[in-house]
This record gives structure tokens, sequence and C-alpha cells, in this order.
């Protein structure tokens, strides 16, 4: 376990794990859900899966799969018309990147320790089984709308680990990642007051770094108070999503034949 993140083996990680990548030399993470059969369930900003206009501004904590990259899985890219979610083979998931494990179920030491966040969680997992069936469920429905800090692919594997959702959408998802972001200038906002009564350079820096593990804290979904536990075949109606893909998909009758794993 590394003060970063933690990195594994292909042989060591196991059918509902949540998976990551970096992009970018660790600017950025992006999430999956592992199901087995070497494929992953994750979210990405662009329904087709495309890549070509990632590593733009535009495309920053998403990573999507075109399915013409993959010659040896071909159902590698698959997504129903107008949703996200993607299943797409482990390797074209990582590209070029390294596997990482998010952690589950650490304690406040730890995740306080963690440099980034977006690497592991106080909250709990679900059974895998259960956390597959969410990935295939939502595979299959959607997960809404991309947002790059209300509902993005961190956001879609913590949801299908642990079925908690933030009560209030507006504002900072469940994503460690996001709040990582947000909460960097934060700090450093609020504490530069503390120049004038805090010489030291150092113990300004102090301040800073502590404010900025304690707002990574706050937003943890495991310690938030705002958060319910949501069944995945409810989660279309908690969330006003009714009427939306899953009617499009029917009406325009174009969805592939979901991939049994």
């Amino acid at each position: 376990m590394g003060l970063l993140s933690q990195r594994v083996g292909r042989n060591e990680i196991k059918p509902g794990d949540h998976i990551y990548t970096w992009r970018a030399i660790f600017t950025y993470s992006h999430h999956g859900i592992y199901v087995g059969g070497s494929k992953v369930v994750h979210f990405t900003r662009n329904g087709t899966g495309n890549l070509r206009n990632e590593g733009t501004g535009d495309d920053i904590l998403t990573s999507g799969i075109s399915s013409s990259c993959c010659s040896i899985f071909p159902d590698c890219g698959f997504s129903q018309p107008n949703s996200g979610v993607v299943l797409s083979c482990l390797d074209c998931f990582l590209r070029t990147g390294s596997l990482h494990l998010f952690e589950y179920g650490v304690t406040p030491s730890v995740f306080l320790a963690k440099v980034r966040g977006g690497t592991c969680t106080i909250s709990q997992s679900d059974p895998p089984e259960t956390v597959i069936h969410r990935a295939m469920h939502l595979l299959k429905n959607g997960f809404g709308n991309y947002d790059v800090f209300e509902n993005n692919c961190e956001d879609f594997a913590l949801y299908c680990k642990t079925g908690l959702l933030i009560l209030d959408r507006l504002g900072v998802g469940s994503s460690g990642q996001a709040s990582s972001v947000l909460g960097a200038p934060l700090a450093a906002l609020i504490s530069s007051p503390l120049k004038l009564l805090v010489p030291s350079p150092i113990g300004v820096a102090t301040v800073t770094a502590g404010m900025y593990c304690m707002s990574r804290y706050a937003t943890d979904i495991g310690v938030r108070s705002d958060v319910i536990k949501v069944a995945v075949e409810d989660l279309a109606m908690n969330l006003g999503w009714e009427g939306t893909s899953g009617e499009e998909v029917a009406e325009q009758g174009t969805s592939n034949e979901l991939i049994v794993l």
C-alpha cells in the first residue's frame, strides 16, 4: 500500500474489484469495475466510447474506449445507445497505464495519509456478486449524464461497490478525485490569512495540508451523513432518469444483445 495508490498485478484482481489507472502522468485517474473475463465496466463522458479526443481539456477525468481499437475481444466497447456506461477489455481500459486497486474499509489514519484522493474510502464494499449485478444493470440501463464533479467514473464505481448515493447531487459527488481537485485550492485560500499569524512558511504549509486532508475526509462517502442506500433497480426513479435513456433505447430498437460474461 503506497501513499499515492495501490498498484497491483493482473493476477491479483478479482471480479467485483474497483480498479483504476492513472492518465497523463498521474494528472487524473479513470475508474471501473472488473467483472471477470478480462472485462471492465466503466462510465465515460462520450457515449460512443471514442478515445480520439482524450487528452484535451474537455476530456479531463474521462476516458472512453473505441470498439475498433480492440482486435481480441469483439464486444470491447459495447454500450447502449445514448449511454456512457461501456464494457471494455482490460487492455483497452488500461491502455499504456498501470493497474491499481481502489481500497475499501480503510481506517481514517490510512485515508488521511494518502497524498491523492480517489484511491480509497472508509466505506465498506458490498459482496462481489452484488457489485457485478449493479455494474451489469447499469451497462444495460445507463448511469445518467456524465459530470466531472457530480457524476463521473469514480462516482459510478463507488455506487457499484456500495450502493450509496449522495442525497443532494448539487456540488461535489462521492468522488474523492473531484474532492481533491476542489479541496486543494480551497485549503490554500482559507489558509492564506494565517500567514499574518504564522510567519513560518513551514507552518503555513502544514496548516494548508491539514485543511486539504480534512476537506477530503469530510466528503468521503464513508463518513458523510447525506447518503442513502439505493437499489440499482430504483436508481433511475431516485435520480429522475426515468423517461430518458431507457425509453430512448426502446424507441430506437437498436440496442445490441448484452454480452454474457
